[in-house]
């Protein structure tokens, strides 16, 4: 069996392709005003995640690290969140999952705009 760490390497290669093919598509038929391509590749990659949680783990999970945290990392780290997320409210913990989730896009966000602040700063 393939080395894990490669595993990652070459499935987040094939994934990054893949999700900047989306991207370059969406922009085609949609035009930039709205970011389809992040939206279809969000949804597309929590949906091929729940369909490989199932079924890495009745087939044995091998090959969990190419395609869950390679593959789909590079396309989408948005299917892991709704893992998590999902994992944590299936487990009984209702209110943490939703702490996550209002932590993990509120916390993100307010980095992105200090991080724009910052950038503007280096650059003034």
């Amino acid at each position: 069996m393939m080395n894990p760490v490669l595993q990652v390497a070459l499935g987040g290669a094939a994934g990054a392709v893949a999700r900047h093919g989306v991207n370059i598509g969406a922009g085609r038929l949609f035009g930039p005003g709205f970011p389809v391509g992040t939206v279809v590749v969000n949804i597309l990659g929590s949906f091929l995640m729940g369909v490989l949680v199932v079924v890495l783990a009745a087939r044995g999970n091998a090959l969990s690290p190419l395609l869950m945290t390679g593959l789909l990392g590079g396309f989408t780290t948005f299917s892991a969140f709704s893992l998590d997320a999902v994992a944590l409210w299936q487990r009984g913990q209702g209110a943490v999952a939703l702490a996550y989730v209002a932590g993990s896009v509120g916390l993100s966000l307010a980095a992105l705009l200090a991080g724009l602040a910052a950038g503007q700063k280096v650059l003034a």
